[in-house]
Protein backbone atom coordinates (compact mmCIF):
# COMPACT_ATOMS: atom_id res chain seq x y z
CA UNK A 1 0.00 0.00 0.00
CA UNK A 2 1.44 3.52 -0.75
CA UNK A 3 2.63 5.92 2.40
CA UNK A 4 3.62 9.97 1.83
CA UNK A 5 7.21 9.98 2.21
CA UNK A 6 8.90 13.14 3.05
CA UNK A 7 9.48 14.90 0.21
CA UNK A 8 5.55 14.55 -0.69
CA UNK A 9 6.00 11.61 -2.96
CA UNK A 10 3.71 8.43 -2.55
CA UNK A 11 6.33 4.97 -1.99
CA UNK A 12 5.19 1.35 -1.82
CA UNK A 13 5.32 -0.40 1.54
CA UNK A 14 5.08 -4.07 1.62
CA UNK A 15 4.06 -3.95 5.00
CA UNK A 16 0.77 -2.85 4.78
CA UNK A 17 -1.73 -4.82 2.57
CA UNK A 18 -3.02 -3.92 -0.73
CA UNK A 19 -6.04 -2.92 -1.28
CA UNK A 20 -6.45 -6.63 -2.97
CA UNK A 21 -5.38 -8.09 0.20
CA UNK A 22 -7.47 -6.23 2.14
CA UNK A 23 -10.38 -7.32 0.12
CA UNK A 24 -9.46 -11.07 -0.09
CA UNK A 25 -9.09 -10.72 3.49
CA UNK A 26 -12.42 -9.71 3.98
CA UNK A 27 -14.03 -11.73 1.75
CA UNK A 28 -12.60 -14.49 3.61
CA UNK A 29 -13.61 -13.51 7.02
CA UNK A 30 -17.01 -13.07 5.73
CA UNK A 31 -17.53 -16.71 3.79
CA UNK A 32 -14.57 -18.79 5.03
CA UNK A 33 -13.71 -17.71 8.57
CA UNK A 34 -12.81 -21.21 9.72
CA UNK A 35 -10.50 -22.00 6.31
CA UNK A 36 -12.68 -24.81 5.47
CA UNK A 37 -11.58 -23.88 1.73
CA UNK A 38 -8.98 -21.87 1.71
CA UNK A 39 -6.78 -24.40 3.17
CA UNK A 40 -7.35 -26.83 1.18
CA UNK A 41 -6.63 -24.38 -2.14
CA UNK A 42 -3.56 -23.26 -0.12
CA UNK A 43 -2.49 -27.06 0.05
CA UNK A 44 -3.06 -27.08 -4.03
CA UNK A 45 -1.27 -23.92 -4.84
CA UNK A 46 1.44 -25.52 -2.46
CA UNK A 47 1.61 -28.30 -4.55
CA UNK A 48 1.95 -26.78 -7.39
CA UNK A 49 4.33 -24.55 -6.46
CA UNK A 50 6.54 -27.56 -5.87
CA UNK A 51 6.26 -29.54 -9.48
CA UNK A 52 8.97 -32.14 -8.72
CA UNK A 53 7.16 -33.28 -5.20
CA UNK A 54 4.30 -33.18 -7.05
CA UNK A 55 5.32 -35.57 -9.92
CA UNK A 56 6.30 -38.10 -7.46
CA UNK A 57 2.86 -38.17 -5.68
CA UNK A 58 1.12 -38.58 -8.73
CA UNK A 59 3.46 -41.15 -9.32
CA UNK A 60 2.54 -42.92 -6.46
CA UNK A 61 -1.29 -42.08 -7.79
CA UNK A 62 -0.27 -43.85 -10.98
CA UNK A 63 0.56 -46.73 -9.14
CA UNK A 64 -2.77 -47.16 -7.55
CA UNK A 65 -4.26 -46.78 -10.36
CA UNK A 66 -2.73 -49.56 -12.34
CA UNK A 67 -3.46 -51.76 -9.05
CA UNK A 68 -6.75 -50.46 -8.96
CA UNK A 69 -7.39 -51.37 -12.81
CA UNK A 70 -5.61 -54.98 -12.18
CA UNK A 71 -8.33 -55.49 -9.71
CA UNK A 72 -11.04 -54.58 -11.55
CA UNK A 73 -10.21 -56.61 -14.27
CA UNK A 74 -9.42 -59.65 -11.85
CA UNK A 75 -12.94 -58.92 -9.87
CA UNK A 76 -15.10 -58.45 -13.58
CA UNK A 77 -14.38 -61.51 -14.70
CA UNK A 78 -15.07 -63.04 -11.43
CA UNK A 79 -10.95 -64.18 -10.27
CA UNK A 80 -10.42 -63.64 -6.55
CA UNK A 81 -8.44 -60.48 -5.97
CA UNK A 82 -7.37 -59.15 -2.82
CA UNK A 83 -7.97 -55.69 -2.01
CA UNK A 84 -5.80 -52.58 -3.12
CA UNK A 85 -7.04 -50.97 -0.33
CA UNK A 86 -8.45 -51.81 3.06
CA UNK A 87 -10.51 -49.86 5.05
CA UNK A 88 -8.73 -48.51 8.37
CA UNK A 89 -10.10 -50.89 11.44
CA UNK A 90 -11.99 -48.33 12.83
CA UNK A 91 -13.56 -47.45 9.52
CA UNK A 92 -17.22 -49.48 9.68
CA UNK A 93 -18.76 -48.08 6.14
CA UNK A 94 -17.85 -51.31 4.56
CA UNK A 95 -18.75 -53.70 6.98
CA UNK A 96 -21.73 -55.10 5.24
CA UNK A 97 -20.20 -58.22 3.46
CA UNK A 98 -22.19 -57.07 0.22
CA UNK A 99 -19.00 -55.17 -0.40
CA UNK A 100 -16.71 -57.62 -0.50
CA UNK A 101 -18.99 -60.38 -2.12
CA UNK A 102 -20.58 -58.14 -5.12
CA UNK A 103 -17.77 -57.51 -7.88
CA UNK A 104 -19.52 -54.16 -8.48
CA UNK A 105 -19.88 -52.96 -4.87
CA UNK A 106 -16.00 -53.87 -3.83
CA UNK A 107 -15.01 -51.84 -6.92
CA UNK A 108 -16.65 -48.62 -5.97
CA UNK A 109 -15.49 -49.38 -2.64
CA UNK A 110 -12.06 -49.92 -3.84
CA UNK A 111 -11.91 -46.46 -5.82
CA UNK A 112 -13.50 -44.58 -3.19
CA UNK A 113 -10.94 -45.59 -0.59
CA UNK A 114 -7.37 -45.86 -3.13
CA UNK A 115 -8.81 -41.71 -3.91
CA UNK A 116 -9.04 -41.03 -0.75
CA UNK A 117 -6.10 -42.46 1.36
CA UNK A 118 -4.17 -41.26 -1.32
CA UNK A 119 -5.62 -37.67 -1.25
CA UNK A 120 -5.04 -37.66 2.54
CA UNK A 121 -1.69 -38.31 2.32
CA UNK A 122 -0.90 -35.41 -0.60
CA UNK A 123 -2.54 -33.64 1.99
CA UNK A 124 -0.45 -34.51 5.35
CA UNK A 125 2.64 -34.36 2.61
CA UNK A 126 2.29 -30.97 1.13
CA UNK A 127 5.38 -28.91 0.27
CA UNK A 128 6.22 -25.52 1.53
CA UNK A 129 3.23 -25.34 4.33
CA UNK A 130 3.62 -25.56 8.10
CA UNK A 131 2.74 -28.71 9.82
CA UNK A 132 -0.45 -26.69 11.57
CA UNK A 133 -1.39 -25.48 8.14
CA UNK A 134 -1.12 -28.97 6.54
CA UNK A 135 -2.87 -30.73 9.37
CA UNK A 136 -6.19 -28.23 8.68
CA UNK A 137 -6.05 -29.03 4.78
CA UNK A 138 -5.87 -32.55 5.58
CA UNK A 139 -8.61 -32.06 8.61
CA UNK A 140 -10.86 -30.36 6.31
CA UNK A 141 -10.67 -32.51 3.07
CA UNK A 142 -11.00 -35.06 5.25
CA UNK A 143 -14.43 -34.10 6.01
CA UNK A 144 -15.29 -33.55 2.44
CA UNK A 145 -14.36 -37.06 1.51
CA UNK A 146 -16.45 -38.24 4.75
CA UNK A 147 -19.12 -36.83 3.41
CA UNK A 148 -19.10 -37.81 -0.24
CA UNK A 149 -18.48 -41.18 0.78
CA UNK A 150 -20.77 -43.77 -1.63
CA UNK A 151 -22.60 -45.31 1.84
CA UNK A 152 -24.36 -41.92 2.23
CA UNK A 153 -26.40 -41.47 -0.85
CA UNK A 154 -29.68 -44.01 -1.75
CA UNK A 155 -28.20 -44.92 -5.30
CA UNK A 156 -24.71 -46.20 -4.22
CA UNK A 157 -25.54 -48.08 -0.95
CA UNK A 158 -26.56 -51.73 -1.25
CA UNK A 159 -27.47 -52.09 1.65
CA UNK A 160 -29.91 -49.17 1.61
CA UNK A 161 -31.29 -50.77 -1.81
CA UNK A 162 -31.57 -53.85 -0.31
CA UNK A 163 -33.52 -52.95 2.95
CA UNK A 164 -35.87 -50.84 0.61
CA UNK A 165 -36.72 -54.17 -1.42
CA UNK A 166 -36.82 -56.31 1.85
CA UNK A 167 -39.38 -53.53 3.99
CA UNK A 168 -40.69 -52.79 0.24
CA UNK A 169 -40.17 -49.25 0.98
CA UNK A 170 -41.19 -48.99 4.34
CA UNK A 171 -37.65 -48.21 5.42
CA UNK A 172 -37.52 -44.79 2.91
CA UNK A 173 -40.52 -43.72 4.38
CA UNK A 174 -39.28 -44.28 7.53
CA UNK A 175 -36.28 -42.27 6.86
CA UNK A 176 -37.98 -39.47 5.68
CA UNK A 177 -40.35 -39.49 9.19
CA UNK A 178 -36.11 -39.33 11.22
CA UNK A 179 -35.42 -36.84 8.54
CA UNK A 180 -38.31 -34.73 9.27
CA UNK A 181 -37.47 -35.13 13.05
CA UNK A 182 -33.84 -34.16 12.91
CA UNK A 183 -34.59 -31.11 10.56
CA UNK A 184 -37.44 -30.06 13.43
CA UNK A 185 -34.59 -30.65 16.11
CA UNK A 186 -31.95 -28.75 13.69
CA UNK A 187 -29.70 -31.67 14.77
CA UNK A 188 -28.69 -35.27 13.83
CA UNK A 189 -29.80 -36.86 16.57
CA UNK A 190 -28.13 -39.73 18.15
CA UNK A 191 -30.80 -41.03 20.66
CA UNK A 192 -34.42 -40.14 20.54
CA UNK A 193 -34.52 -36.09 23.02
CA UNK A 194 -37.12 -37.67 25.50
CA UNK A 195 -34.91 -41.21 25.59
CA UNK A 196 -34.29 -41.02 29.03
CA UNK A 197 -35.50 -38.62 31.93
CA UNK A 198 -32.71 -37.24 34.34
CA UNK A 199 -33.40 -38.08 37.95
CA UNK A 200 -35.60 -41.16 37.50
CA UNK A 201 -33.42 -42.94 34.79
CA UNK A 202 -29.99 -41.10 34.86
CA UNK A 203 -28.22 -39.54 37.98
CA UNK A 204 -30.22 -41.31 40.12
CA UNK A 205 -27.48 -42.26 43.43
CA UNK A 206 -29.08 -40.28 46.23
CA UNK A 207 -27.90 -37.06 47.83
CA UNK A 208 -28.53 -33.34 48.31
CA UNK A 209 -27.75 -30.20 47.03
CA UNK A 210 -26.72 -28.53 50.44
CA UNK A 211 -24.94 -25.10 48.35
CA UNK A 212 -26.08 -23.25 45.86
CA UNK A 213 -25.01 -19.54 43.97
CA UNK A 214 -24.98 -17.72 40.60
CA UNK A 215 -22.52 -20.23 39.27
CA UNK A 216 -23.21 -23.80 40.68
CA UNK A 217 -24.77 -26.47 42.92
CA UNK A 218 -22.78 -28.56 45.42
CA UNK A 219 -24.45 -32.27 45.73
CA UNK A 220 -23.52 -33.84 48.34
CA UNK A 221 -23.91 -37.67 47.97
CA UNK A 222 -25.63 -39.67 50.91
CA UNK A 223 -23.30 -42.53 52.30
CA UNK A 224 -23.92 -45.90 51.56
CA UNK A 225 -21.22 -47.17 54.30
CA UNK A 226 -21.32 -46.65 58.73
CA UNK A 227 -18.18 -44.84 58.41
CA UNK A 228 -15.75 -43.29 55.52
CA UNK A 229 -12.31 -41.38 55.07
CA UNK A 230 -12.53 -37.85 57.26
CA UNK A 231 -10.85 -36.33 54.19
CA UNK A 232 -13.42 -35.57 51.67
CA UNK A 233 -13.42 -35.95 47.86
CA UNK A 234 -14.56 -32.86 45.92
CA UNK A 235 -15.30 -33.11 42.47
CA UNK A 236 -14.96 -30.67 39.89
CA UNK A 237 -17.17 -31.57 36.68
CA UNK A 238 -16.59 -29.63 33.32
CA UNK A 239 -19.17 -27.31 32.75
CA UNK A 240 -18.63 -28.07 28.90
CA UNK A 241 -21.68 -30.97 29.64
CA UNK A 242 -23.59 -31.98 32.38
CA UNK A 243 -22.49 -33.45 35.59
CA UNK A 244 -24.42 -36.97 35.07
CA UNK A 245 -21.77 -38.26 32.33
CA UNK A 246 -20.02 -40.04 35.94
CA UNK A 247 -23.72 -41.08 37.26
CA UNK A 248 -25.47 -42.90 34.53
CA UNK A 249 -26.68 -45.80 36.30
CA UNK A 250 -26.01 -47.59 39.48
CA UNK A 251 -24.30 -49.65 37.36
CA UNK A 252 -21.83 -47.41 35.74
CA UNK A 253 -21.89 -44.36 38.35
CA UNK A 254 -18.79 -43.66 39.73
CA UNK A 255 -20.01 -41.57 42.92
CA UNK A 256 -21.92 -44.36 44.01
CA UNK A 257 -18.99 -46.81 43.38
CA UNK A 258 -17.29 -43.97 45.65
CA UNK A 259 -19.80 -43.82 48.46
CA UNK A 260 -19.55 -47.57 48.61
CA UNK A 261 -15.99 -47.70 49.01
CA UNK A 262 -16.48 -45.24 52.02
CA UNK A 263 -15.86 -42.03 50.46
CA UNK A 264 -17.63 -38.70 51.54
CA UNK A 265 -18.48 -37.24 47.65
CA UNK A 266 -18.99 -33.62 46.78
CA UNK A 267 -19.90 -33.09 43.07
CA UNK A 268 -20.53 -29.44 40.97
CA UNK A 269 -23.25 -29.24 39.18
CA UNK A 270 -22.71 -26.17 36.85
CA UNK A 271 -25.70 -23.42 35.94
CA UNK A 272 -25.99 -23.29 32.43
CA UNK A 273 -25.49 -20.05 31.49
CA UNK A 274 -27.69 -17.22 29.46
CA UNK A 275 -27.41 -13.81 28.52
CA UNK A 276 -27.23 -11.95 31.23
CA UNK A 277 -24.16 -14.55 32.30
CA UNK A 278 -21.90 -12.88 29.36
CA UNK A 279 -19.54 -11.49 31.59
CA UNK A 280 -18.69 -14.19 33.65
CA UNK A 281 -14.90 -14.84 33.66
CA UNK A 282 -12.54 -17.73 33.83
CA UNK A 283 -11.76 -15.84 37.47
CA UNK A 284 -15.35 -16.14 38.44
CA UNK A 285 -15.54 -20.21 37.93
CA UNK A 286 -12.44 -20.76 39.75
CA UNK A 287 -13.69 -17.95 42.93
CA UNK A 288 -17.19 -18.42 42.67
CA UNK A 289 -16.87 -21.73 41.92
CA UNK A 290 -14.15 -24.05 42.87
CA UNK A 291 -12.71 -22.30 46.12
CA UNK A 292 -16.13 -21.80 47.12
CA UNK A 293 -16.80 -25.62 47.20
CA UNK A 294 -13.71 -26.12 48.77
CA UNK A 295 -14.82 -23.95 51.68
CA UNK A 296 -18.06 -25.46 51.62
CA UNK A 297 -16.93 -28.91 51.76
CA UNK A 298 -14.49 -28.12 54.51
CA UNK A 299 -17.11 -26.81 56.67
CA UNK A 300 -19.09 -29.25 56.17
CA UNK A 301 -16.79 -32.06 57.22
CA UNK A 302 -15.01 -30.03 59.84
CA UNK A 303 -11.87 -30.91 58.02
CA UNK A 304 -8.85 -28.58 57.24
CA UNK A 305 -8.46 -30.31 53.44
CA UNK A 306 -10.20 -32.19 50.63
CA UNK A 307 -8.96 -34.66 48.05
CA UNK A 308 -9.99 -32.25 44.98
CA UNK A 309 -10.88 -34.39 41.50
CA UNK A 310 -10.90 -32.41 38.10
CA UNK A 311 -12.20 -33.52 34.65
CA UNK A 312 -11.56 -32.22 31.18
CA UNK A 313 -11.99 -28.28 31.57
CA UNK A 314 -12.68 -29.25 35.43
CA UNK A 315 -9.35 -30.40 35.54
CA UNK A 316 -7.64 -27.50 33.73
CA UNK A 317 -9.35 -25.22 36.17
CA UNK A 318 -8.33 -27.86 39.18
CA UNK A 319 -4.70 -27.17 38.05
CA UNK A 320 -4.98 -23.81 37.79
CA UNK A 321 -6.62 -23.41 41.00
CA UNK A 322 -3.63 -25.60 42.72
CA UNK A 323 -1.41 -23.22 41.91
CA UNK A 324 -3.61 -19.60 42.92
CA UNK A 325 -4.34 -21.60 45.63
CA UNK A 326 -0.71 -22.83 46.69
CA UNK A 327 0.35 -19.17 46.29
CA UNK A 328 -3.32 -17.97 48.02
CA UNK A 329 -3.32 -19.49 51.19
CA UNK A 330 0.49 -20.57 51.69
CA UNK A 331 0.48 -22.94 54.54
CA UNK A 332 -3.08 -22.80 54.94
CA UNK A 333 -3.46 -24.69 51.56
CA UNK A 334 -7.44 -25.93 51.54
CA UNK A 335 -6.15 -29.16 49.32
CA UNK A 336 -4.24 -32.42 50.57
CA UNK A 337 -4.29 -34.52 47.04
CA UNK A 338 -5.17 -33.67 43.77
CA UNK A 339 -6.48 -35.83 40.96
CA UNK A 340 -6.85 -34.99 37.03
CA UNK A 341 -9.44 -37.30 34.39
CA UNK A 342 -8.35 -36.45 30.90
CA UNK A 343 -7.39 -32.75 31.53
CA UNK A 344 -4.77 -30.94 29.47
CA UNK A 345 -2.60 -28.19 30.60
CA UNK A 346 0.00 -28.03 27.87
CA UNK A 347 -2.39 -27.24 24.98
CA UNK A 348 0.66 -27.28 22.39
CA UNK A 349 -0.65 -29.84 20.67
CA UNK A 350 -4.67 -30.44 21.59
CA UNK A 351 -5.40 -32.99 18.88
CA UNK A 352 -7.92 -32.42 16.31
CA UNK A 353 -9.46 -29.24 18.03
CA UNK A 354 -6.42 -27.26 16.79
CA UNK A 355 -7.96 -26.88 13.74
CA UNK A 356 -10.60 -24.11 15.11
CA UNK A 357 -7.66 -22.71 16.88
CA UNK A 358 -6.08 -19.74 15.57
CA UNK A 359 -6.69 -15.80 15.19
CA UNK A 360 -9.04 -16.05 12.49
CA UNK A 361 -11.50 -18.66 13.91
CA UNK A 362 -11.31 -17.17 17.17
CA UNK A 363 -12.41 -13.95 15.52
CA UNK A 364 -15.14 -15.75 14.19
CA UNK A 365 -16.55 -16.96 17.11
CA UNK A 366 -16.24 -14.22 19.45
CA UNK A 367 -18.47 -12.41 16.83
CA UNK A 368 -20.80 -15.00 17.04
CA UNK A 369 -20.35 -15.19 20.69
CA UNK A 370 -21.13 -11.09 21.17
CA UNK A 371 -24.20 -11.25 19.47
CA UNK A 372 -26.02 -13.48 22.06
CA UNK A 373 -23.83 -13.33 25.11
CA UNK A 374 -22.78 -16.89 24.98
CA UNK A 375 -21.68 -19.87 22.70
CA UNK A 376 -24.42 -22.20 21.84
CA UNK A 377 -24.14 -25.89 23.36
CA UNK A 378 -25.41 -27.39 19.48
CA UNK A 379 -22.66 -25.38 18.58
CA UNK A 380 -19.55 -26.37 20.56
CA UNK A 381 -21.06 -29.94 20.15
CA UNK A 382 -21.18 -29.81 16.55
CA UNK A 383 -17.43 -29.12 16.29
CA UNK A 384 -16.71 -31.78 18.68
CA UNK A 385 -18.57 -34.17 15.88
CA UNK A 386 -16.94 -33.00 13.23
CA UNK A 387 -13.84 -34.22 14.80
CA UNK A 388 -15.05 -38.21 14.67
CA UNK A 389 -17.70 -37.45 11.46
CA UNK A 390 -17.98 -40.62 10.45
CA UNK A 391 -18.85 -42.42 13.54
CA UNK A 392 -20.72 -39.61 15.09
CA UNK A 393 -22.38 -37.42 12.20
CA UNK A 394 -22.58 -40.02 8.66
CA UNK A 395 -23.25 -43.12 10.84
CA UNK A 396 -26.74 -41.50 11.83
CA UNK A 397 -27.42 -39.70 8.58
CA UNK A 398 -27.11 -43.98 6.91
CA UNK A 399 -29.30 -45.33 10.01
CA UNK A 400 -31.76 -43.46 10.31
CA UNK A 401 -32.32 -41.53 6.81
CA UNK A 402 -31.40 -44.27 4.27
CA UNK A 403 -32.08 -47.81 6.05
CA UNK A 404 -34.69 -46.11 8.49
CA UNK A 405 -33.37 -47.82 11.72
CA UNK A 406 -34.77 -46.34 14.94
CA UNK A 407 -32.61 -44.59 17.40
CA UNK A 408 -31.21 -46.93 20.46
CA UNK A 409 -31.42 -45.60 23.65
CA UNK A 410 -27.76 -45.05 24.65
CA UNK A 411 -27.33 -43.14 27.87
CA UNK A 412 -23.78 -41.57 27.17
CA UNK A 413 -25.29 -40.32 23.82
CA UNK A 414 -28.41 -38.50 25.51
CA UNK A 415 -25.66 -37.38 27.59
CA UNK A 416 -23.81 -35.89 24.60
CA UNK A 417 -26.82 -34.34 22.93
CA UNK A 418 -27.61 -32.61 26.33
CA UNK A 419 -25.59 -29.29 25.88
CA UNK A 420 -24.85 -26.50 27.72
CA UNK A 421 -23.75 -23.08 26.55
CA UNK A 422 -20.37 -20.96 27.06
CA UNK A 423 -20.26 -17.12 28.99
CA UNK A 424 -18.77 -15.55 26.39
CA UNK A 425 -16.29 -13.42 28.12
CA UNK A 426 -14.84 -16.67 29.64
CA UNK A 427 -15.07 -18.68 26.41
CA UNK A 428 -12.75 -16.18 24.73
CA UNK A 429 -10.32 -15.75 27.35
CA UNK A 430 -10.25 -19.60 27.31
CA UNK A 431 -9.43 -20.05 23.22
CA UNK A 432 -6.82 -17.19 23.55
CA UNK A 433 -5.04 -17.61 26.58
CA UNK A 434 -4.82 -21.10 26.85
CA UNK A 435 -5.19 -23.02 23.33
CA UNK A 436 -4.15 -19.98 20.95
CA UNK A 437 -1.44 -18.75 23.01
CA UNK A 438 -0.82 -21.75 25.87
CA UNK A 439 -0.39 -19.07 28.73
CA UNK A 440 -1.02 -21.52 31.43
CA UNK A 441 2.11 -23.37 31.40
CA UNK A 442 4.16 -20.22 31.41
CA UNK A 443 5.59 -19.21 34.64
CA UNK A 444 3.58 -16.23 36.23
CA UNK A 445 2.36 -14.65 32.91
CA UNK A 446 -1.14 -15.27 33.77
CA UNK A 447 -2.69 -13.57 36.57
CA UNK A 448 -6.09 -14.76 37.44
CA UNK A 449 -8.14 -13.68 40.85
CA UNK A 450 -5.29 -11.73 41.45
CA UNK A 451 -2.43 -14.36 42.03
CA UNK A 452 0.37 -15.00 39.08
CA UNK A 453 -0.29 -18.67 38.09
CA UNK A 454 2.79 -21.00 38.47
CA UNK A 455 2.35 -24.92 37.92
CA UNK A 456 5.93 -25.28 39.48
CA UNK A 457 4.19 -23.91 43.20
CA UNK A 458 2.03 -27.29 43.18
CA UNK A 459 3.99 -29.77 45.71
CA UNK A 460 0.74 -31.87 46.29
CA UNK A 461 0.49 -35.43 45.21
CA UNK A 462 -0.99 -35.97 41.93
CA UNK A 463 -3.10 -38.82 40.09
CA UNK A 464 -3.52 -38.41 36.49
CA UNK A 465 -5.85 -40.49 34.78
CA UNK A 466 -5.62 -40.29 30.73
CA UNK A 467 -7.10 -42.09 27.68
CA UNK A 468 -5.35 -44.08 24.80
CA UNK A 469 -7.73 -42.83 22.13
CA UNK A 470 -8.35 -40.05 23.12
CA UNK A 471 -9.13 -37.31 20.85
CA UNK A 472 -10.18 -34.54 22.95
CA UNK A 473 -6.91 -34.48 25.43
CA UNK A 474 -4.41 -36.56 23.48
CA UNK A 475 -2.74 -38.33 26.44
CA UNK A 476 0.83 -37.78 25.50
CA UNK A 477 -0.40 -34.00 26.11
CA UNK A 478 -1.60 -34.34 29.34
CA UNK A 479 1.29 -36.43 30.15
CA UNK A 480 3.34 -33.20 30.58
CA UNK A 481 1.60 -32.35 33.47
CA UNK A 482 4.59 -34.44 35.23
CA UNK A 483 6.86 -31.69 33.56
CA UNK A 484 5.16 -28.82 34.66
CA UNK A 485 4.48 -29.48 38.86
CA UNK A 486 6.94 -29.13 41.24
CA UNK A 487 9.71 -31.82 41.31
CA UNK A 488 8.49 -32.75 44.62
CA UNK A 489 5.03 -33.56 44.24
CA UNK A 490 4.13 -36.82 43.44
CA UNK A 491 2.75 -37.85 40.51
CA UNK A 492 1.26 -41.62 39.78
CA UNK A 493 -0.05 -41.40 35.75
CA UNK A 494 -2.61 -43.71 34.32
CA UNK A 495 -3.39 -44.85 30.84
CA UNK A 496 -6.39 -46.59 30.09
CA UNK A 497 -8.02 -47.90 27.47
CA UNK A 498 -10.91 -46.51 25.03
CA UNK A 499 -11.40 -43.12 24.82
CA UNK A 500 -12.39 -39.51 26.68
CA UNK A 501 -15.49 -40.99 28.07
CA UNK A 502 -15.51 -44.58 27.97
CA UNK A 503 -11.92 -44.44 29.40
CA UNK A 504 -13.26 -42.22 32.80
CA UNK A 505 -16.65 -43.97 33.07
CA UNK A 506 -14.87 -47.48 33.27
CA UNK A 507 -17.03 -49.55 35.90
CA UNK A 508 -16.02 -52.75 37.25
CA UNK A 509 -17.26 -55.88 35.18
CA UNK A 510 -16.54 -59.34 35.09
CA UNK A 511 -14.64 -60.11 32.56
CA UNK A 512 -12.77 -57.26 32.22
CA UNK A 513 -13.64 -54.91 28.77
CA UNK A 514 -10.48 -52.70 29.26
CA UNK A 515 -6.98 -52.71 30.90
CA UNK A 516 -4.66 -49.61 31.69
CA UNK A 517 -1.04 -48.91 32.03
CA UNK A 518 0.15 -47.37 35.50
CA UNK A 519 3.77 -46.07 36.58
CA UNK A 520 5.25 -43.22 38.43
CA UNK A 521 7.50 -41.08 36.68
CA UNK A 522 10.12 -38.71 37.53
CA UNK A 523 9.37 -35.26 36.33
CA UNK A 524 12.49 -35.31 33.57
CA UNK A 525 10.78 -38.61 32.33
CA UNK A 526 9.27 -38.75 28.65
CA UNK A 527 6.24 -40.09 27.75
CA UNK A 528 8.16 -42.82 26.10
CA UNK A 529 10.12 -43.59 29.23
CA UNK A 530 7.03 -43.83 31.40
CA UNK A 531 5.57 -46.12 28.85
CA UNK A 532 8.17 -48.61 29.00
CA UNK A 533 8.28 -49.09 32.35
CA UNK A 534 4.35 -48.76 33.06
CA UNK A 535 2.90 -51.95 34.29
CA UNK A 536 -0.70 -52.96 32.31
CA UNK A 537 -3.19 -54.31 33.92
CA UNK A 538 -6.48 -55.86 33.30
CA UNK A 539 -10.00 -53.78 34.12
CA UNK A 540 -10.61 -50.46 35.55
CA UNK A 541 -8.28 -47.87 37.14
CA UNK A 542 -10.99 -46.94 39.47
CA UNK A 543 -9.70 -49.93 42.02
CA UNK A 544 -6.05 -48.20 42.06
CA UNK A 545 -7.38 -44.50 42.27
CA UNK A 546 -9.33 -46.09 45.67
CA UNK A 547 -6.12 -48.04 46.89
CA UNK A 548 -4.36 -44.48 46.54
CA UNK A 549 -6.64 -42.44 48.09
CA UNK A 550 -7.73 -44.39 50.85
CA UNK A 551 -3.34 -43.83 52.12
CA UNK A 552 -4.29 -40.44 51.50
CA UNK A 553 -7.51 -39.55 53.39
CA UNK A 554 -6.98 -39.73 57.22
CA UNK A 555 -8.88 -42.54 59.33
CA UNK A 556 -12.43 -43.78 59.22
CA UNK A 557 -14.66 -41.68 61.05
CA UNK A 558 -18.44 -41.68 61.45
CA UNK A 559 -20.02 -41.09 57.99
CA UNK A 560 -20.80 -37.65 57.16
CA UNK A 561 -25.04 -36.82 56.87
CA UNK A 562 -26.22 -36.29 53.31
CA UNK A 563 -26.97 -32.14 54.51
CA UNK A 564 -26.78 -30.51 57.94
CA UNK A 565 -28.04 -27.95 60.27
CA UNK A 566 -25.63 -25.13 58.73
CA UNK A 567 -26.37 -26.51 55.42
CA UNK A 568 -29.65 -27.97 54.88
CA UNK A 569 -31.07 -29.68 51.47
CA UNK A 570 -32.12 -27.20 48.90
CA UNK A 571 -32.86 -29.88 46.93
CA UNK A 572 -32.43 -33.88 46.09
CA UNK A 573 -29.81 -34.73 43.74
CA UNK A 574 -29.36 -34.32 40.69
CA UNK A 575 -30.65 -30.90 41.32
CA UNK A 576 -32.28 -28.33 39.60
CA UNK A 577 -29.36 -26.58 38.01
CA UNK A 578 -29.02 -30.03 35.37
CA UNK A 579 -32.30 -29.76 34.66
CA UNK A 580 -32.51 -26.17 32.68
CA UNK A 581 -31.96 -26.11 29.07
Amino acid sequence: MAKISSDGHRSFDPNNPSPLETMTAAVSKALDPYGVTTSMLNAQMAWLSHPQELMRAMNGLASDAMALQAHVMRRAIGMPSEDVVTPNEDDTRFTDPIWQDSATWDIVKECYLAFTHRLQDMYFETPGLSDKDRRRAAFWSRKWLNMMAPTNFFWTNPVAMQRFVETEGKSVQEGWHYFMRDAQAKNILMVEQDAFTIGKDLGTTPGKVIFRNHMLELIHYAPTTDKVRATPLLIIMPWINKFYILDLTAKKSMFKYLTDQGFSVFVTSWKNPTADMSGIRFDDYLTDGVDACVKVVNDFCKTPQVNLVGYCIGGTMVATYMAWANRHYGKEMPVANWTLFTSLTDFAHPGDIDVFVDEASIKALEDNMNKKGYLDGNEMATSFRMLRSNSLIWNYWVHSYLLGESLPPFDVLFWNMDTTRMPATMHSWYLRELYLHNNLIKRDHLTIAGEPIDLDRITQPLYAVTAEDDHIAPWKECYRIRKYVNIKAPVRFVLSTSGHILGIVNPLVDPPKRAYWVSEPERNDHWEQWQESAEKKPGTWWEDWTAWLNKRSGKLVEAYPAASRKYPALADAPGTYVLEK
